[in-house]
């Protein structure tokens, strides 16, 4: 029997280190070469990583979660043979994979041992989040058969198995970071092949608001010893997990100013604690940042822990940074949408086949592109790094989509140019293209403001969070009927709030009060929207 190590590749240019997100086998399992084995994420893309040979996973030398480096050893596999190799996997074909037949795929006698490396997932990436694991550790798989994918803040790559063979070994499980080059994946094979190299990876591009612009770096003092180092030199790598580095760009701190005390010399949490400390001690001015109590447990009570990996985290980490760098004020306001509903009632009625069924958001969406062309400064994006507001010329509105894997925003392109008709049938290709997992990157990015719609789940008020570095977001609320006097006597109306919030540095309460006093007086007027 042989020995075949897979260490995590080079996942992308500057990346090095990953999370592990996703183990597809475990220990014991059977893997064909290329068969996917698991899934690493960076701040740029998930790549799944697949085996580069046949074989029997012996090890996996990482848990879902955890932080590996590029170059790592991830996993480990029996083959036949007697060769014991340490490499890292080498990319496998980007064709349609051509699976060994069932029938025809070997057990547990492999000899030869192969190992798969997280490879390049993207430019300036150096590690991924792994985030689902197709295999597990015995598992058997065909060469190009997919054994997970990793994720970074750009992508979702898969990563193939460059040969078959069993799995022997899994480097991290689901929600692991791990770095590029590290060793994800060990497989065994039955020809006795081994080696190791970097699996080939299949992007398919995240859901991703813009990142927030980087922030001047604020240097450490020197003589904080336990916590910085002199300036590291050019070109060299700096280790550390994407919530991490998402918290330092947060907290205006040079991360290349750090010494790191994790795996392989990574920049960890408990660093950037040890660092914010001390300058409290100092006098310094990281006392706001001062990091949160240990989780304390809740004694003998039973729970259920579920990692925060993938998709969303990454919507964690966006909140964070939203609701920390934007003040919001959330503007509320009752509108009358009787006539609006016996409108869309009666246009529906009379809709064709080929015409898509009418809902509130195209009548909402064309009153907010007539009322944004009065108020351009809301129809905005804010670089507050730089103090800069860039008003757009044309109006992309977000729409919140619910899916599977969680919060989405797919993106009506130039809604200006579209007609009622036009509204409600692009909206509903791309709610049910974001929940089946088909909605393509362009369609996913570039909102210049967003509507979040959650009427149908009750609710007749919500502060909605803005879409950083969007300016506003339009909230609509539950309809409901309520008696309104009509100045002689009680009549049954339709009324329905709408919850919008506004970035307070750049949008004054007059101005997010006008939009919104104008949007009503079109939906309240519904024949006005076509004038």
């Amino acid at each position: 029997m042989g020995t075949h190590i897979i260490k995590l590749p080079d996942v992308g240019e500057g990346v090095a280190e990953a999370e592990l997100v996703e183990w597809n086998v475990k220990v014991g399992d059977v893997v064909a070469e290329d068969e996917v084995i698991g899934a690493v994420m960076t701040d740029k893309a998930t790549v799944e990583i697949p085996s580069p040979v046949q074989g029997e996973i012996t090890w996996l030398g990482a848990e879902v979660g955890d932080i590996v480096s590029v170059g790592s050893e991830i996993v480990k596999l029996a083959t036949v043979g007697d060769e014991e190799e340490a490499e890292e996997t080498a990319p496998a074909p980007v064709a349609q994979p051509e699976e060994a037949p069932a029938d025809d795929a070997p057990k547990s006698t492999a000899k030869g041992s192969y190992v798969i490396k997280l490879p390049d997932v993207g430019e300036g990436v150096a590690e991924a989040e792994l985030v689902e694991w197709n295999v597990k550790v015995g598992d058997m798989v065909a060469e190009d058969e997919v054994l997970g994918a990793v994720m970074t803040d750009k992508a979702t790559v898969e990563i193939p198995s460059p040969v078959q063979g069993e799995i022997t070994w899994l480097g991290a499980e689901v929600g692991d970071v791990v770095s590029v080059g590290s060793e994800i994946v060990k497989l065994a094979t039955l020809d006795g092949e081994s080696g190791s190299h970097e699996a080939d990876i299949h992007v398919i591009e995240n859901d991703t608001t813009p990142e927030p612009s980087a922030v001047p770096a604020a240097t450490p003092e020197a003589d904080s010893k336990a916590e910085v180092l002199p300036p590291r030199t050019s070109g060299e790598k700096v280790l550390a997990a994407p919530a991490v580095r998402s918290r330092a760009k947060f907290l205006n701190l040079d991360l290349s100013q750090f010494t790191g005390t994790g795996p392989e010399g990574s920049i960890s949490h408990e660093d950037l604690d040890r660092y914010l400390l001390s300058q409290q001690a100092k006098g310094g001015s990281a006392a706001a940042s001062k990091p949160a109590a240990p989780y304390a447990g809740t004694g003998d009570e039973p729970t259920k822990d579920v990692k925060v990996v993938g998709l969303r985290r990454m919507i964690a980490e966006k909140m964070s940074v939203a609701n920390a760098r934007i003040p919001h004020i959330t503007y509320v306001e009752e509108i009358d949408v009787t006539e609006l509903e016996g409108l869309r009632q009666s246009l529906n009625a009379q809709k064709d086949e080929t015409q898509t069924k009418l809902s509130l958001l195209p009548f909402l969406m064309k009153s907010m592109v007539t009322a944004l062309s009065e108020q351009p400064g809301i129809n905005a994006h804010f670089d507050d790094d730089n103090g800069i507001v860039h008003q757009f010329e044309h109006v992309h509105v977000g729409i919140a989509a619910q899916t599977n894997n969680g919060l989405m925003v797919p993106v009506v392109k130039n809604a200006q140019n579209h007609g009622l008709w036009s509204s409600a049938k692009e909206i509903a290709r791309l709610a049910q293209a974001a929940k089946d997992g088909s909605a393509k990157r362009e369609e996913l990015t570039g909102s210049t403001i967003t509507i979040t719609s959650l009427g149908a789940l009750g609710g007749v008020v919500n502060t909605p969070v803005i879409n950083h570095p969007e300016v506003a977001i339009v909230g609509v609320n539950k309809m409901m009927t309520m008696p309104k006097w009509d100045g002689e006597k009680f009549v049954p109306r339709k009324i329905m709030n709408l919850s919008s919030s506004f970035d307070h540095r750049v949008v004054d309460g007059y101005d997010a009060a006008v939009f919104i006093q104008r949007v009503k007086s079109l939906l309240e007027k519904p024949l006005m929207i076509f004038s």
